[in-house]
């Protein structure tokens, strides 16, 4: 598949547009270093005739010193292009990289439960690493190499239009033949690719369940398929370099025409006398350097096959819509507790499997707690994701304050919902930056934290840490428990001072002593603010003012709490004789 001009052109001018300085000044390297390269064969020239006719040392000394100089400037530039060619690749690129990473933190969950992580981490980086080329290169290469090409053919033409004409049409073929097999390799880069992905996927998924991999003896299956995996890429690989290769072996047959063109024209007008030796030599030289331009446009086209590659599956990215759209706004801006409001609504995963919803239809009044119970895959957690519109509803719909979800802008919604779940996500780096997502210190100062973290009961855990805020932290919440990093969890949601909060089985993993500060912090919490409590644990559910149980995605019962315990044929004062946990485990 050819990736359209257009669309080379529109990523070039999104991401070189802010850089045209750079790029400007790239381009004027390039054209000096062309200029000097027209002048070394003309000096040249110089020097031989000279040489033969028997000018003077001084002379012939001069000419030399003048071409070695040209020579030495000529490297300079060379090598001062290739620092800023890099430089404007890389901000490119790294541009690029970041627009790729958002777009893909905006999509919803049916795209993540359908893409691996590290398939998607080998789009963001190992196909955009392929346009670094594109960026810094390739397109201002492609020109320079362009204007050089036309200036040898210029300065052939003043010197004698048979000779002009002769490179002329050897050019043409050239460029001609390399156009031809242009996009002969992209299909097969794209495939390689796309592969590459799903080897990194496959790569990330298994080297993030290791523990289970090692405690099962499963580690030769894993190496059995990497090696399965490998043995399909290779012959992949080697088609897509095949392809490539057909344009070095096209450039090396019309050079070698071009030597004979060189060496049969230069015969010719010395034997008619219309040049000097000197002029032979300068002709072949400047074929020889009509092989540079030529051969770096190859180089280039090369390059562009494998952009082309990375450009289609970028585009592909790009072009996955999310099925959870932002909503325009609310006119009126949400603030204090809020009611949610569930209107006969059903949802299901994926189409044609069965509902993972059904029916659901239920007032959550501003300020109170909902405690939602149900065995594992009766929809607990379907709920909490629906409310975050992590997913959209088949049908019917949720509201927050009166406003249909669809209505409210992502951020605001997810401003006034917050969640902790089970399993708080950790990220490498100190206790501070967890709190805040890495905001800047005038975003949320040092005192606003510790102001929390009393509010909470937190305080005395948290200076009981080596460095207090300044306790660095492992990915995944290496170096803390999971009751702390659940505190954390906790101490993150009120910073952000939800209207409304989701407790995913948050305190289903605590120690007796981390519940005890868990509990504090949840009384002060659930203060003024409605919540949905998704548990197993009767400590847990019993703070709730409601109770709804779920069974196959459909309400089994909802009412009070002290209603239904009070209820002897209740299914929730059944639970609590039988025992909750030992029930809807």
């Amino acid at each position: 598949m050819k990736v359209p001009l257009r669309d080379y052109l529109v990523l070039l001018r999104r991401y070189l547009e802010p850089l045209r300085l750079r790029v400007a000044l790239l381009a004027a390297i390039l054209a000096g270093g062309i200029a000097l390269q027209l002048l070394g064969p003309h000096l040249l020239r110089l020097f031989l005739d000279g040489a033969i006719e028997g000018r003077g040392y001084e002379a012939l000394r001069s000419l030399a010193l003048l071409f070695i100089a040209v020579g030495l400037v000529q490297q300079f530039l060379a090598a001062y292009g290739r620092f800023v060619g890099e430089d404007v690749g890389l901000r490119a690129t790294n541009e690029l990289r970041g627009d790729l990473v958002r777009w893909c933190l905006g999509l919803d969950m049916a795209f993540w439960r359908a893409n691996r992580p590290g398939e998607l981490i080998e789009r963001a980086d190992g196909d955009v690493e392929l346009l670094a080329n594109f960026f810094s290169q390739l397109v201002i290469g492609l020109a320079a190499n362009t204007v050089l090409l036309a200036g040898i053919l210029a300065v052939l033409y003043a010197e004698d239009w048979r000779a002009g004409l002769g490179l002329s049409c050897f050019a043409l073929l050239a460029l001609t033949c390399l156009f031809l097999v242009r996009n002969l390799a992209v299909p097969y880069w794209e495939a390689v690719r796309g592969y590459s992905a799903r080897f990194y996927g496959f790569l990330g998924e298994h080297l993030s369940g290791t523990e289970d991999i090692q405690g099962l003896g499963a580690a030769r299956y894993v190496f059995r398929r990497m090696h399965e995996m490998i043995r399909a890429w290779y012959p992949m690989v080697r088609k897509a370099e095949l392809a490539g290769y057909a344009l070095w072996a096209t450039s090396t047959g019309v050079f070698a025409v071009g030597n004979v063109i060189s060496f049969g024209l230069g015969f010719y007008l010395y034997r008619t006398g219309a040049v000097t030796i000197g002029t032979v030599y300068m002709i072949f030289h400047y074929t020889q350097l009509l092989r540079r331009p030529i051969e770096q446009i190859r180089t280039q086209m090369q390059n562009l096959q494998r952009a082309s590659a990375g450009i289609l599956r970028i585009q592909k990215l790009l072009a996955t819509e999310p099925a959870v759209k932002d909503g325009p706004g609310s006119p009126v801006p949400l603030a204090g507790p809020l009611e949610v409001r569930f209107r006969d609504l059903g949802f299901t995963y994926e189409a044609g499997a069965e509902a993972a919803l059904a029916d659901i239809d239920f007032r959550l009044a501003p300020g109170e707690v909902l405690g939602l119970l149900g065995r594992t895959g009766s929809g607990k957690t379907t709920i909490a994701r629906l409310l975050l519109r992590l997913y959209d509803p088949t049908s019917g719909h949720i509201e927050l304050g009166g406003v249909p979800l669809t209505e409210l802008k992502l951020a605001e919604l997810r401003t006034r919902i917050g969640m902790v779940t089970q399993d708080v996500e950790i990220l490498s780096g100190t206790v501070r930056d967890n709190l805040t997502f890495f905001a800047l210190p005038e975003e949320v100062d040092d005192e606003r934290l510790w102001s929390v973290l009393e509010e909470l009961g937190l305080a005395e855990w948290c200076r009981g840490l080596p460095s207090g805020l300044d306790t660095t932290i492992g990915g995944g919440g290496h170096g803390l428990s999971a009751g702390e990093a659940q505190l954390l969890g906790l101490a993150r949601l009120f910073l952000r001072d939800p209207s409304v909060i989701v407790l995913d089985e948050a305190s289903s993993r605590l120690d007796p002593v981390t519940e005890r500060l868990l509990e504090r912090a949840l009384d002060r919490l659930l203060e003024g603010r409605g919540a949905v409590i998704i548990a197993h644990r009767l400590a847990t559910v019993m703070r709730a003012d409601s109770i709804m149980i779920l069974d196959h995605g459909r309400v089994a019962e909802y009412g009070s709490r002290a209603d239904l315990e009070a209820d002897p044929k209740s299914l929730f004062a059944t639970l609590l004789r039988v025992g909750l946990e030992d029930h809807l485990a």
